[in-house]
């Protein structure tokens, strides 16, 4: 096996070389420390291994064996060039250089390249006789389990099998679970069933604009529809319940309303104006939620929000909740950097966290498909996958990174035959209220949006995903692609992306195969818009630095 091996020392480590051909350096690290000669590069015919200790360039490390592959079994990433198939309960050694689709995608000549992650359930079955099976073993009570069955729903998802007993409890938690699996009333159902519990106890209580319970959210559309969902209960109970979204902030404030508030749903800039100029009083609170809390505590938001949750105190034991207030974080992805955000405010070490298997997973039941192309390129794609969508009746969100590529893109589609909207949040209200439920009540099938539309938003409707623009951060993707395969949305819906050959779209494309090929999650999920911000601050200073500089005298 280690024939015509060299044997040599890099950097102070042993390895034996093998050049097998020009292209594959294989490299394998010594048991012995016994070196028999020195590697110098300027000295020997693999001047080529230079850089195989930069992450530039990772050097392979293994045997040169080559694992066998079962070609009849079912295949889970399915590729342009077959040979970089991947298949169900296929697994890469340890030594061996794992092959990727998308890894030559910075070159132009990999113009026209494509592969699909298929669906692939089955690696992510979960079967657990300890659950709770019904909302009756979540503790529930009967008057809410009426309500939900009156919605059709009557059996928990597992997040909500999990998440409803411990927020029942009183305890601080953080539940994080894949997007469209039913976080929104795991969280709410307690909450609700403890504001009504306060309320029987403590009758003199005053509610006028002084809620019980909060749920803040980043966006009006958001929290419009977890509104909509409270109404369930607010209709058949006695639980008052109000929406405040921004829009006309001013007007709202000088014409504010003073009634009775249980549960006050928020987006989070019109509810620091209105608890600022002392309309809404937080004197009441016992519940805090934060809906989508990896955006709420993203660079863009946090500092406000940080600054809004100073005036509570929250427990720090489920035994004592006379103590506090209970704060609960509900999301698709789970920050690595939320305890140094909040370690003014929580103790992290008395939260309950409730995850799924799936959390920070490529969804594995919708197919997704990547085509690599230019971006002259991405208009004429575009119009090809619209036309076939629309002849398949498929309702589909068009997701864009920018917002002039959003309108652009509603224009272009329009004057093309095909009936769209777009919405992003540097429309006026005026303009955006109706936009999105157009969609949903299926006036028109295609809604092109930004990021706006990724984050909590019911779209049970929609069958296809487009990424028009790839993402940069992965936390992105994952909110995307949560718009379909949601629990109650139709079968065989479909992400379609396209990639350019952009450094970050390529990055995080390989990171996404590479995490199917191991089943590994994903490392860093984190969100930021600031620095999306300071990388295009930095990229324009630097060609002004340039243009300067050449006009220099």
């Amino acid at each position: 096996m280690f024939k015509s091996c060299l044997p040599v020392s890099i950097q102070g480590t042993n390895f034996l070389l093998s050049a097998t051909s020009i292209n594959s350096v294989w490299v394998t690290r010594l048991k012995s420390s016994v070196v028999t000669k020195t590697f110098n590069p300027s000295q020997t015919k693999f001047a080529n291994v230079t850089n195989i200790l930069t992450e530039e360039n990772p050097f392979i490390i293994g045997r040169h064996e080559k694992p066998k592959v079962d070609r009849t079994a079912e295949p889970i990433i399915k590729c342009k060039r077959a040979e970089l198939n991947h298949y169900r309960n296929q697994k890469y050694e340890d030594l061996t250089k794992i092959p990727l689709a998308s890894k030559g995608w910075r070159r132009t000549a990999s113009k026209g390249d494509h592969f699909s992650i298929l669906i692939h359930t089955k690696d992510f079955e979960v079967v657990s006789d300890k659950e709770p099976l019904t909302f009756r073993d979540a503790k529930l009570d009967e008057a809410l389990i009426n309500v939900l069955a009156k919605h059709g729903i009557t059996e928990p998802s597992e997040i909500q099998s999990r998440a409803i007993p411990h927020v029942l409890e009183g305890k601080n938690c953080l539940i994080a679970a894949e997007t469209g699996c039913g976080k929104t009333l795991a969280y709410l159902a307690p909450i609700i069933q403890q504001i009504l519990h306060l309320k029987r106890t403590s009758k003199e209580l005053d509610t006028i604009n002084a809620p019980i319970g909060l749920i803040i959210t980043p966006g009006r559309d958001l929290a419009e529809q977890i509104y909509e969902v409270a109404s369930w209960f607010s209709s058949e109970l006695d639980l008052d319940v109000q929406v405040l979204t921004g829009g006309r902030g001013k007007k709202k404030m000088l014409n504010a309303k003073f009634e009775p508030v249980d549960l006050m749903i928020s987006s989070l800039g019109i509810l620091s104006k209105f608890t600022t100029t002392r309309i809404c009083s937080m004197r009441n609170i016992r519940h805090v939620i934060l809906d989508e809390a990896d955006t709420l505590l993203d660079d863009s938001f946090n500092e406000l929000l940080l600054y809004f949750l100073r005036r509570f105190q929250f427990t720090s034991s489920s035994y004592r909740k006379d103590l506090g207030s209970q704060m609960v974080f509900a999301s698709a992805t789970m920050p690595t950097s939320l305890s140094q955000l909040l370690i003014d405010t929580v103790d992290l070490e008395n939260v309950e966290q409730i995850t799924t298997r799936g959390l920070h997973f490529v969804m594995p039941h919708v197919k997704q498909t990547f085509y690599r192309t230019n971006k002259s390129d991405k208009p004429s794609h575009l119009l090809k996958i619209a036309k076939e969508a629309q002849q398949r009746k498929l309702p589909t969100i068009i997701f864009s990174n920018k917002t002039p590529a959003c309108d652009w893109i509603n224009i272009f589609l329009n004057d093309n035959g095909i009936k769209c909207v777009n919405l992003h949040g540097d429309m006026p209200a005026e303009l955006r209220n109706g936009r999105f439920k157009m969609f949903q009540d299926g006036e028109v099938n295609f809604i092109s949006t930004t990021d706006l539309c990724a984050r909590g938003l019911d779209t049970r409707r929609a069958k296809r995903v487009v990424n028009y623009d790839f993402p940069y951060f992965i936390s992105d993707y994952i909110h995307r692609v949560g718009r379909i395969g949601r629990l109650g949305s139709p079968e065989n819906c479909d992400v379609i992306s396209l990639v350019t050959n952009n450094y970050l779209e390529v990055k995080l494309l390989q990171e996404m195969e590479l995490s199917v090929r191991t089943k590994t999650s994903f490392h860093n999920v984190n969100s930021n818009i600031r620095r999306i911000l300071q990388h295009r601050y930095e990229k324009n200073a630097k060609v002004v630095y340039e243009i300067s500089d050449q006009l220099a005298p």
